[in-house]
């Protein structure tokens, strides 16, 4: 699709408080595009675009578009969404996220990070290992990276690293000369409608690299080695555990607070290699296999080995991918993103094998009707790894569709499949209540969920606190 832009007109993000969204606004306001934008509330994101002079507007109105000349919005605005119907009517050019994404960095060299998880904090440390070997990025990210405090920064060089959105199936528009696929799985069903359609996607995904680039996929993830069978383009690296991954990992330590490993590198017609010790400040194997992808491309590029273990090693981490919040009466309180069974699963197993002999208690706040519909059996299994759960009311997100089933069903299941002590909360001060009398300092409490929950987090922190 060809978009046709002047710097004269001004461009309406409709939907601007989403992070795909706002990274987006700031980066093309850096470009000298005239940018504003509408949200039903405040964030941290539109916070950071108000300190770049972008015109926000805190509710959803017909006159919000006055002066507006195109339109941008986001694949959570739904269709009877009042500023949008009001730019059909006014007959303004509509386009997607991922439309105008595809669009800005058409003249780039994008490395283009996509997957249903491990997307954000796999951006991120390319992002870090580019920013360290002076290669100055353009950075469009899914989350906050702490070392620029920002999901976005427009860089001066010709490169460009960000993350896809899959949610819209939008990512197959966005060209790339260097590509990571690290995993498939059953996500954003509400417009995917089937899993055949999802991984149709990827396949049309991992089809567009170029002659001149190289594509890496996990292929420890089983629809990954799937989709490998399927490419007649056979212009790819793999990384893994797997024994045949061109990038294997092995010898994997896990502490306190970080990771070690190694990787044996073995590249057709080049001698095989080992790199040992590779130590991130991450814990979980979802880490270890986020990092092992970044040294795969990097390396591939040419960024030395030596910079490359440096930059991960001293990598600051994301906002809301295992933060520590604060302490209270010898106990962490730490705030993830982790919203879909598979994210869980994967946070919990790396806090049992780091944080040894401590019990592991879960808020978790379901994100979306739809996802619980459809996941429900595949949530109640993923706190095998967590003594305790504290389960909070859903965050629907604007979503108006009914749960199927009983909510107190799913907290017996949660309690029957996991084998772990559900326990139902209904607002922030229960959970006060809990931790105030619950409390032995064993323990340490992980909020889970994409909505209000990291919200909850530090208000928590100053309730118990008083």
């Amino acid at each position: 699709m060809k978009i046709n832009l002047g710097k004269k007109e001004i461009i309406h993000f409709i939907g601007i408080g989403g992070i795909g969204m706002s990274g987006l606004a700031l980066i093309m306001k850096q470009l000298g595009f005239k940018i504003q934008g509408s949200d039903i509330s405040v964030n941290k994101n539109i916070e950071r675009l108000k300190k770049n002079n972008i015109k926000i507007f805190t509710k959803h109105k017909i006159s919000n578009l006055n002066k507006a000349n195109i339109i941008v919005i986001s694949s959570a605005i739904k269709n009877n969404n009042i500023e949008l119907n009001a730019a059909k009517k006014k007959d303004l050019p509509i386009y997607k996220r991922g439309d105008m994404l595809a669009h800005m960095t058409s003249l780039k060299k994008n490395i283009v990070v996509a997957g249903s998880h491990g997307k954000t904090t796999t951006t991120s440390l390319i992002a870090n290992v580019f920013s360290k070997a002076k290669l100055d990025p353009t950075i469009i990210n899914g989350g906050v990276i702490n070392s620029i405090n920002n999901s976005a920064k427009l860089g001066k060089s010709e490169w460009c690293v960000l993350e896809s959105d899959e949610s819209d199936g939008s990512f197959i528009k966005v060209p790339f000369t260097y590509s990571i696929i690290t995993n498939i799985d059953r996500e954003h069903m509400d417009f995917y409608k089937s899993e055949d359609n999802l991984k149709k996607h990827f396949e049309k995904f991992i089809s567009n690299v170029p002659s001149f680039g190289k594509a890496f996929l996990c292929i420890d993830d089983v629809n990954n080695r799937s989709l490998l069978k399927k490419n007649l383009v056979k212009n790819y690296f793999t990384y893994g555990v797997n024994k045949d991954s061109n990038f294997r990992i092995t010898n994997i330590k896990y502490k306190l607070n970080r990771s070690i490993f190694d990787l044996i590198i073995k590249i057709p017609n080049k001698k095989k290699i080992s790199v040992n010790n590779i130590e991130i400040p991450l814990i979980g194997f979802h880490n270890i296999s986020n990092a092992a992808a970044t040294f795969a491309l990097t390396s591939h590029i040419g960024i030395s080995t030596s910079l490359i273990k440096k930059s991960l090693k001293d990598f600051q981490g994301v906002e809301r991918r295992f933060n520590k919040v604060f302490d209270f009466n010898g106990v962490t309180f730490f705030d993830d993103y982790a919203h879909h069974p598979t994210e869980i699963k994967e946070v919990l197993n790396g806090v049992k094998k780091s944080f040894l002999n401590k019990k592991v208690i879960s808020i978790f706040q379901p994100h979306r009707i739809s996802r619980l519909n459809d996941l429900s059996n595949d949530f109640s299994k993923s706190f095998k790894n967590s003594d305790q759960v504290l389960l909070c009311p859903v965050y629907k997100a604007g979503e108006k569709i009914k749960l199927k089933f009983k909510y107190e069903k799913f907290a017996k299941d949660i309690s029957k499949n996991s084998k772990a002590l559900v326990i139902m909360v209904n607002q922030k001060q229960d959970l006060v209540n809990f931790f105030k009398n619950n409390l032995k300092g064993n323990e340490i409490v992980i909020g889970m969920g994409a909505g209000s929950i990291s919200g909850w987090l530090k208000e928590l922190k100053n309730f118990l606190k008083q």
